[in-house]
């Protein structure tokens, strides 16, 4: 399912995508529409109800305009609802005609950069649209089955001395973080969480699903491929050259499977809400019990997909986080010790989905130069990757916490705690922001 899909002559002749929401708020929306100098857009609207696609795509066009009109953040909500009525339109007229991959790209649009009102609309929508699509492809049963295709995290062996060359100066050399295995939730609470330290636990995802079925091209395309989804391609977003894209899932997988990212400017899926897009995925993960603790509450689960080599750039964020790296292929374990580390890797060259992560405490924020930018307010000017000692004369000598994450662990980062991230290999990994009330009030 990683290409259009398209149902044969004579299949779709009652093809048609419920849209409740649309139907009963459609009015009101116009007029809101309009009384913003709409008014244009209005007239497509009403051409699109009645099936005319290049009406549809017209108001699409309008509403696409006021989205880049400005910041984000001050772009009107009629707008972003308005994105999304334009785009159910256009997938209920691409769905009629059995044009399921196109239908399913103007959702995807929908969900990716709509409002609020209409989201309902649109994942049932895609639900539909998904389910007319398997019937002309393999089964998604078939498809999560016994795999005997092609991996998407080969074994493949690793240079040691280069991958070490590669972290930053003094990486592995200074304090590490503590590792502890199958943690209690009593144990997190008062060795972790109230004192605001970082842990890395272990034998805590052996019951996720996508531990089984993530490292399977056939799978992922089965479920995700005709999905549109936005990728980062550069080497991070605080680089001039810096862009994003939107690509099929399909095609950011070939990429990442061909190494067709080049490395100065690899693709990389960030801080994307993928489970919320795209619901297979999110059904083969698990929350961890361990961000209720505090009576705290999900705020963000976001995805994190990418080549060797991405890296996300020293900064904080403002909630407890829990960093999984599933782990889809058994790889070698790493030990505590330098020395043991760097003999173990000697015998054992393979490196699968393992990322290096730099931590430095909250209280070193003056150290680290953050940017005066109310945007970039959480980032660090310093590149550890190449440290300008004239420039940042402190950060040098900073002291550390740092590991490397393997498959089948869980980092946890407490909020405000610096960190950089650094891909060794082709990675999958998942993110879990959580705070408590009060928490949640005062970020």
């Amino acid at each position: 399912m990683s290409g259009a899909t398209t149902a044969s002559s004579g299949d779709h002749n009652n093809l048609r995508l419920p849209t409740p929401t649309l139907d009963a708020e459609s009015q009101t929306l116009l007029q809101s529409i309009s009384a913003e100098g709409g008014y244009a857009y209005a007239r497509m609207a009403v051409l699109a109800v009645a099936g005319d696609q290049s009406a549809a795509e017209a108001a699409r066009d309008m509403a696409w305009e006021q989205l880049h009109s400005g910041p984000w953040h001050s772009v009107l909500p009629v707008w972003r609802d308005a994105y999304s009525m334009a785009c159910l339109h256009v997938a209920k007229i691409h769905f009629a005609a059995g044009e399921f991959g196109e239908a399913l790209g103007a959702l995807d649009m929908g969900l990716i950069m709509g409002g609020m009102l209409l989201r309902k609309d649109l994942h049932d929508s895609v639900l539909l649209v998904s389910s007319e699509a398997r019937k002309i492809t393999k089964s998604l049963e078939e498809a999560s089955g016994d795999f005997k295709g092609e991996r998407l995290v080969p074994e493949v062996p690793v240079d040691v001395n280069e991958v070490l060359k590669i972290l930053p100066c003094r990486s592995l050399t200074c304090k590490r973080v503590e590792k502890r295995s199958g943690l209690s939730l009593e144990g997190f609470l008062r060795d972790y969480y109230l004192p605001g330290t970082p842990v890395v636990i272990t034998n805590s995802m052996a019951h996720w699903p996508a531990r089984t079925k993530w490292n399977h091209l056939e799978y992922l395309n089965a479920v995700a491929g005709n999905r549109t989804v936005p990728v980062e391609v550069g080497k991070n977003y605080l680089c001039s050259d810096w862009k994003q894209e939107l690509v099929t899932f399909s095609k950011f997988l070939e990429r990442m499977r061909t190494n067709k990212s080049s490395p100065m400017e690899p693709t990389y899926l960030a801080q994307h809400p993928l489970f919320d897009q795209i619901n297979e995925l999110r059904d083969d993960i698990c929350i961890p019990d361990y961000c209720f603790v505090g009576g705290g509450e999900l705020q963000s689960l976001n995805a994190w997909f990418g080549p060797a080599g991405t890296v996300t750039p020293l900064h904080h964020d403002p909630h407890h986080n829990i960093l999984a790296q599933p782990d889809l292929l058994a790889g070698l374990k790493f030990d505590d010790s330098l020395t043991n580390q760097r003999n173990r890797l000697a015998c054992n060259s393979y490196v699968v989905g393992k990322k290096y992560i730099r931590l430095y405490p909250s209280f070193l924020q003056d150290e680290l130069y953050p940017y005066s930018e109310t945007m970039l307010c959480n980032s660090s000017q310093v590149d550890l990757d190449n440290i300008d000692e004239t420039e940042f004369p402190k950060a040098m000598e900073l002291e550390f916490m740092d590991c490397i994450l393997e498959e089948g662990e869980m980092l946890y980062i407490p909020p405000k705690w610096w960190h950089y991230v650094r891909s060794l290999t082709m990675s999958l990994s998942v993110s879990f922001w959580w705070s408590n009330e009060a928490e949640s009030s005062s970020s």
